[in-house]
């Protein structure tokens, strides 16, 4: 082989593996896809202006719950996520979570616990009383619901400031339950001083790591 030709597969190498070392652009992430129910549920929400009071934004669930397709949705799209997950009871935040939390109880296999205000529950109670902004409010339970170790999933409709749903983990942790998730079907953007809150953002919002020492109302 003349010099030449040596010369010119010496350059071709050198490219060849100069091209080798060049990173290869990262290809853009797959869109997530977007779960059709949930429009459908978002629809079903009424927004009433001023509503029990001057200021209030209510959000309203009647509409959805008049729609038997939109209802079912919003409850199969809890029990998909909670299914499989080893729950033994659903806590039902008095008075909405009653409406959702049996539900998913009987779809995913596990007993309800209503966590209800007080003096609605005969007998023994547990009580946990939390800060709202203008006063106090206590949940509580009967003693014996859970044994520990439990798994235990809270349900409720709303999630404002996350004050509740801390005082219905408190309440339920110290009967020995081990809290998995608190499950909400709104979630509202305003959180004041707010727990630290990591999100599952569905049309159903999903509150996990809530900060359980803490109350913020």
């Amino acid at each position: 082989m003349g010099e030449e030709a040596k010369a010119a597969a010496a350059w071709a190498e050198i490219a060849v593996t100069d091209a080798a070392a060049v990173p290869k652009p990262t290809p853009p992430p797959a869109a997530v896809a977007v779960d059709p129910r949930l429009q459908g549920i978002s629809d079903a929400i009424r927004v009433v202006p001023h509503f029990p009071k001057q200021g209030i934004m209510f959000n309203d669930i009647t509409p959805l719950l008049l729609r038997p397709g939109v209802f079912k949705d919003a409850v199969d799209i809890f029990v998909e996520r909670y299914r499989g997950m080893g729950i033994a009871a659903v806590a039902g935040i008095e008075a909405r979570g009653f409406i959702f939390g049996p539900a998913i109880a009987l779809a995913i296999g596990a007993k309800f616990i209503p966590l209800r205000k007080p003096k609605k529950l005969p007998g023994e109670v547990i009580s946990e009383t939390y800060v709202l902004e203008y006063g106090t409010d206590c949940l509580q339970m009967h003693v014996g619901t859970i044994e520990p170790g439990e798994r235990v999933l809270i349900v409720d409709d709303l999630v404002a400031t996350g004050g509740t749903l801390c005082a219905a983990i408190r309440l339920l942790e110290r009967a020995g339950a081990d809290v998995v998730e608190c499950a909400c079907l709104i979630g509202l953007p305003k959180f004041k001083e707010c727990t630290w809150l990591h999100s599952l953002q569905i049309a159903s919002e999903h509150w996990t790591d809530i900060d359980k020492s803490a109350v913020h109302y």
